[in-house]
């Protein structure tokens, strides 16, 4: 088979085993915001979005998929796990508006004999009612072999043998689980290059997790023995250590075995922060593809060789996945890194000036661990030992909150040498003092940066006066960039982060505007 007739199938389960993560829990309106995303804008070509039984809002939430996806003509892509029961998976998937069951089944004898105190007769007989019941409703029937990565090395005749077993029972897909994560990439291969083999008329799923971090190179392998179909999770959500990344997983398969798939890598970046906001589990910044940090370089002499000839680029670049990359400031950078940065915010320095700017800068980075993109115009104006004070500044401030109550901000601003007094509301202190601030900004006609992003993070081992870290990431047209505030009071810390985003975004605007009257 040639590299372009390589089509591999993504399934997406990160509504139904990246849920089982600990402390996740979607409600029906996530549920059905993430899957119409991943179906209509990601393209993934299957989506498993829940088990049958587990509660009535479970249920809700899946007729809200199944609906949807009805009206799109999508929901041949939709599918729910199922149990062997006879009827009660079935009547439950078929009620909820599913039309595809993936049936769980033992696929190792320990699972066989030691949970269901069964022989693998009397499994496969039961396995079969089910089957034929679904049919009977009307369903495609895909069946997981639990724990087939041990079942095959402990006792692959038990996995033959069931097989076998259920050759022509009208099953669409055998799903191959690496249920514990126990596997390595040569595991895979050996192992699915067998069933391949022993079982041409079936088509094989690979389901891998991420105990040993190795479930995208175990995909990669399971493509390559075989496999035309691997389930994976959107930030690597799932049980213990998760399932494979399916971010990490698309770019594999296509760079590395130039692997045709549907799936759109312009939407993962967006996606990833949607799955962040709804199941409350932030991923790493260097998490490859999809981390805030990951096209960001650091050292000055890669700067200097992207600027000269992309030497520092490799095959995952920013702009495949709607992204821009950066270059971070600190006691590694160089001139490269420093012109980048302030090509990026419209600035313009003397050489004598962006020597001196350098050096303050790597200075800063022996004590401070990043020096971000909005720290710049601060750090320049003190090393030219402007005159130029902040344009805008809190005078006094009120913020108070209660119970059932809304949060009111009043605050006193001076900006370019003029008083503002303004008071607003909303959801939060942090919410109200915005209201307020956005008032005094549209009496200037000055459009607020978009916020996007708001973190608060307090050390581990932290008491009730700790430090509190506000981090906020905003958006202003094509820019992307964060302010970070710190107080022991945690609106008081973003408080802060705002007016370093507030005095960065009035310096960068007048920049601009003084290049526009150059020009």
């Amino acid at each position: 088979m040639s590299k372009k007739e390589l089509f591999v199938e993504i399934m997406d389960t990160t509504l139904r085993d990246g849920e089982q993560t600990q402390g996740v829990s979607y409600t029906p309106a996530e549920k059905s915001n993430i899957a119409k995303v991943i179906l209509k804008s990601l393209k993934a070509d299957r989506i498993e979005i829940a088990s049958a039984r587990i509660s009535d809002g479970e249920k809700e939430a899946v007729k809200h998929v199944t609906q949807w996806a009805k009206t799109e003509n999508l929901l041949e892509k939709v599918e729910v796990l199922g149990f062997v029961d006879h009827k009660l998976s079935v009547d439950w998937i078929t009620e909820a508006g599913g039309k595809t069951i993936n049936l769980l089944t033992k696929g190792s004898k320990k699972h066989c004999v030691h949970q269901l105190k069964k022989t693998l007769e009397e499994h496969i007989s039961a396995i079969k009612q089910t089957i034929q019941y679904a049919h009977q409703q009307g369903l495609t029937v895909n069946v997981y072999l639990e724990d087939w990565s041990n079942g095959y090395r402990d006792n692959p005749e038990y996995v033959y043998e069931y097989m076998e077993s259920l050759k022509d029972s009208g099953i669409t897909r055998f799903m191959l689980p690496d249920t514990l994560g126990v596997m390595a990439p040569y595991e895979v291969y050996d192992s699915i290059h067998d069933m391949v083999t022993r079982f041409p008329w079936a088509h094989f799923d690979f389901h891998p997790h991420n105990d040993y971090g190795l479930a995208t190179a175990n995909v990669l392998f399971a493509v390559k023995a075989g496999a035309r179909s691997v389930h994976c999770t959107m930030n690597c959500l799932g049980e213990r250590a998760g399932n494979a990344s399916l971010a990490e997983v698309v770019v594999v398969l296509r760079d590395k075995l130039n692997a045709q798939l549907s799936v759109d890598e312009t939407t993962l970046t967006a996606l990833s922060e949607m799955i962040e906001n709804f199941s409350g589990k932030r991923i790493a910044s260097n998490a490859p593809i999809v981390g805030e940090d990951v096209f960001t370089q650091t050292s000055g002499i890669h700067a200097d060789g992207d600027k000269k000839a992309n030497l520092y680029h490799n095959p995952i670049t920013p702009e495949r996945f709607g992204r821009q990359r950066t270059y971070a400031l600190g006691k590694m950078s160089g001139k490269a890194s420093l012109q980048k940065n302030l090509d990026q915010l419209g600035l313009q320095l003397s050489e004598e000036n962006f020597d001196k700017v350098l050096r303050r800068i790597v200075s800063l980075g022996d004590s401070k661990k990043v020096i971000t993109v909005a720290d710049l115009p601060f750090i320049i104006t003190d090393v030219l030992e402007s005159s130029e004070q902040d344009r805008i500044q809190l005078l006094n401030s009120s913020i108070t909150s209660g119970h059932n109550l809304k949060a009111i901000a009043t605050i006193h601003l001076e900006m370019d040498g003029h008083s503002y007094l303004e008071t607003g509301s909303g959801n939060g202190g942090y919410d109200a003092f915005m209201s307020a601030v956005k008032k005094v900004l549209s009496k200037e006609k000055i459009k607020c940066p978009e916020l996007i992003d708001y973190e608060v993070r307090i050390p581990k081992g932290g008491k009730t006066d700790a430090l509190t870290e506000a981090t906020v990431t905003w958006k202003a047209e094509d820019l992307r960039f964060k302010t970070v505030g710190v107080d022991s009071d945690q609106v008081a810390a973003a408080v802060n982060a705002t007016m370093k985003m507030l005095n960065l975004e009035l310096m960068r605007q007048s920049s601009l505007n003084t290049l526009a009257s150059k020009n």
